[in-house]
C-alpha cells in the first residue's frame, strides 16, 4: 500500500517532511501532469517550474542555479534531448539531485546518463516507487544536514 506524503512523518513528529522544490523536463502535457499529481501525492516534492524543451530546461536552471533541490529529466522531448540538460547540471552544489524518469532506461542508456552527471535513472513504467523513495531519502538527508546547522 502506498503512503500519501502527509503521512510520511515520523512517529510523534507533528512537522511535516521537507519539501525538496523540484524542477520536472518534460515534453508531453499528459504524461507531465500524471508526474506532476502523482509525485505531489507520494513524494515529498512541490515542483517550481518545468520545461517541455532543451533549450527552455537549460535557461531555467542556469537562472535559477541554487533555487532547486531535485530536477527530474525526460530523455526525448521536442525539441533537443535530456542529455543536454544533463550536461548543464553537472556542475552544482552536492545537495542538488539529478534524475532520469524515461521510457528508455536501457543499461547503455543509463549509463551513458549516469555518466553526464545524472545521479539515478528510473523506469517510467515500472520504477514510480523507487523515485518516491529516492526523493524520501533526499529530503531526509537535507533535513537531517539542515538540523546540523542550527
Amino acid at each position: 500500500m502506498r503512503t500519501k506524503v502527509a503521512d510520511c512523518r515520523k512517529a510523534g513528529d507533528p512537522k511535516p517532511p521537507m519539501l525538496l522544490s523540484t524542477f520536472l523536463v518534460e515534453d508531453k502535457p499528459d504524461i507531465r501532469d500524471a508526474v506532476m499529481q502523482g509525485m505531489r501525492v507520494f513524494a515529498p516534492i512541490v515542483f517550481i517550474g518545468h520545461a517541455e524543451r532543451e533549450d527552455e530546461a537549460r535557461l531555467w536552471l542556469r537562472q535559477h542555479n541554487r533555487h532547486w533541490q531535485l530536477v527530474i529529466v525526460d530523455l526525448y522531448l521536442t525539441q533537443g534531448s535530456g542529455f543536454g540538460v544533463l550536461k548543464d547540471c553537472r556542475v552544482r552544489h552536492p545537495d542538488q539531485k539529478v534524475v532520469v524518469l524515461t521510457s528508455y532506461a536501457e543499461p547503455q542508456i543509463a549509463n551513458q546518463c549516469l555518466q553526464l552527471g545524472a545521479d539515478k535513472v528510473f523506469n517510467k513504467n515500472s520504477e514510480l516507487d523507487q523515485l518516491v523513495e529516492f526523493c524520501r531519502a533526499h529530503a531526509d538527508h537535507l533535513e537531517i544536514r539542515q538540523q546540523g546547522r542550527h
